[in-house]
């Protein structure tokens, strides 16, 4: 797929919050409740992965072999994918592509509407909430609820995600009950975290029960046996892709894997990077519909493979390695950004630093042209991926990309939509004086000489730091007339 015929702002619903970052971010900072539940939320998960992962030969020697797997993956891609396509259908699982998230929402409601459902369970799902299937579903009049806890929270708030891992990490078990008390009929007021969870799982069961169709995303989907792996910690995941008759689930094109032996250590890098588990509490896989002697199980699997974007990260070499993702958050839990103000401010489906580097593929660089500089650079976010991919560079590049002049070579939707005329003259201009030895001595001259000119205010510059001084003379003046003081001894 070229890169004009990808549609990133199509029917998305987080373009125009992607826009409005800078705002977003003033909002949160100036929320004292919410920066307290997302420090304590992200020191806990940092400290459970650093107990985790305590081996560090291990953790490197695991680091390198799943960067080797998901690159190796990744070079493969096309025939992966066709092969999963292949195996798939040989095992009972029909499979659908996707290019946009108009033609994924479109695929699954024509498929529920052919078997007349009306209800729809859901497992967690980023890729779902990147389509905003539930939002399409209800237009449809299909009920759709999630049943992710952290979902579940969020879809009563009428919220989004504001972590992938952990949807609901905003909010504190206060916050959470009152919720429950507006939302849920019979609620018993409670802030001890089990009792609450409990009575939202009493609400859930009821609608596993009687669901016509369940809705799930995929971790790993295997191209050697046709093997889809689902990793969960409730139980959630299960129960919607085996109670219900129908099985949907809808998963990018880049999470095949060759081979069932890279599973493996992709999941113990998976659960230790995420929640600092050595293993999580579910692995469900899946290879076929409910065959004639099981007694349980979906009569029929369907399999959406979404494009939205990633074709795009595809035809670049070094942009490609963003698909290496396997979705573990460690890199949000270590960013002081996003640590700072929280997964709801980057108006993305995907927050923090991955976020940073997938969305604007997703929703274009004029929607998105302030996240790639909403970062220290730090390089934590790359210290701790567990697939070694080099955000902070991606991060430069995707700078690079939005101040691109037109007539450049195009890389991807929206590129040089951050350029500035003004700016790109000055920066000229500076690259101008720095090359010829004479300007530049020329203009230093005069800057020291007019030093008394500099403004005390230069915009977000000296917000938290102190306008620089200029030296009342240059430091070729200095070291000349050093010299001369030293011949004239």
């Amino acid at each position: 797929m070229s890169v004009d015929q990808v549609n990133p702002n199509d029917e998305s619903k987080y373009a125009a919050s992607a826009r409005a970052f800078r705002d977003n971010v003033s909002r949160d900072l100036a929320n004292d409740e919410l920066r307290s539940n997302f420090r304590g939320a992200m020191d806990y998960l940092v400290d459970k992965r650093k107990t985790a992962l305590s081996d560090s030969d291990e953790l490197e020697t695991l680091r390198e072999q799943c960067k080797l797997i998901k690159q190796r993956c990744l070079v493969k891609l096309p025939h992966l994918l066709e092969a999963l396509e292949e195996k798939l259908t040989a095992n009972g699982i029909k499979v659908h592509w996707a290019e946009t998230i108009t033609e994924a929402n479109e695929i699954i409601a024509e498929i529920i509407e052919s078997k007349n459902g009306k209800t729809v369970v859901k497992g967690k799902s980023m890729v779902s909430e990147e389509t905003a299937l539930n939002d399409h579903l209800e237009s449809r009049d299909i009920e759709c609820l999630e049943s992710d806890m952290g979902e579940y929270i969020v879809q009563l708030a009428k919220e989004h995600p504001s972590h992938i891992i952990m949807p609901a990490i905003h909010q504190n078990k206060k916050q959470v009950a009152d919720l429950f008390a507006k939302n849920i009929e019979g609620f018993e007021h409670t802030t001890d975290v089990d009792a609450l969870i409990q009575q939202g799982r009493n609400v859930l069961r009821d609608k596993f029960c009687n669901a016509d169709v369940g809705v799930s995303g995929v971790n790993f989907a295997v191209a050697e046996t046709g093997t889809l792996c689902l990793v969960e910690n409730e139980g959630n995941g299960r129960m919607c892709t085996t109670v219900p008759d129908l099985h949907i689930a809808i998963t990018g094109i880049e999470k095949v894997v060759e081979h069932l032996s890279d599973v493996p250590p992709l999941l113990s890098l998976l659960t230790r990077s995420a929640t600092g588990q050595a293993i999580s509490t579910y692995f469900n896989m899946i290879s076929h519909p409910r065959q004639q002697d099981e007694k349980d199980g979906p009569g029929e699997v369907h399999l959406v493979l979404l494009d939205n974007g990633r074709s795009q990260m595809y035809s670049d070499d070094e942009l490609r390695q963003t698909l290496q993702c396997i979705r573990c958050g460690a890199c949000m839990n270590h960013c002081p950004v996003y640590t700072r103000i929280g997964g709801h401010a980057y108006g993305t489906v995907y927050p923090g630093p991955i976020g940073k580097i997938v969305s604007p593929h997703m929703l274009g660089l004029e929607a998105t042209t302030n996240l790639p500089t909403a970062s220290s650079l730090c390089g934590a976010c790359g210290e701790v991926c567990p697939v070694k991919i080099p955000i902070p560079k991606l991060l430069l590049r995707l700078r690079q990309e939005s101040v691109k002049p037109k007539g450049a070579p195009q890389v991807m939707k929206g590129q040089g939509s951050g350029r500035k005329t003004s700016e790109a003259f000055i920066w000229s201009v500076w690259s101008m004086i720095h090359k010829q030895p004479l300007f530049y001595r020329t203009s230093m001259w005069f800057a020291t000489r007019l030093r008394f000119l500099m403004p005390k205010k230069l915009g977000a510059w000296t917000v938290a730091r102190s306008a620089p001084k200029l030296a009342p003379k240059t430091l070729h003046e200095r070291i000349k007339e050093r010299e001369q003081a030293a011949k004239g001894k």
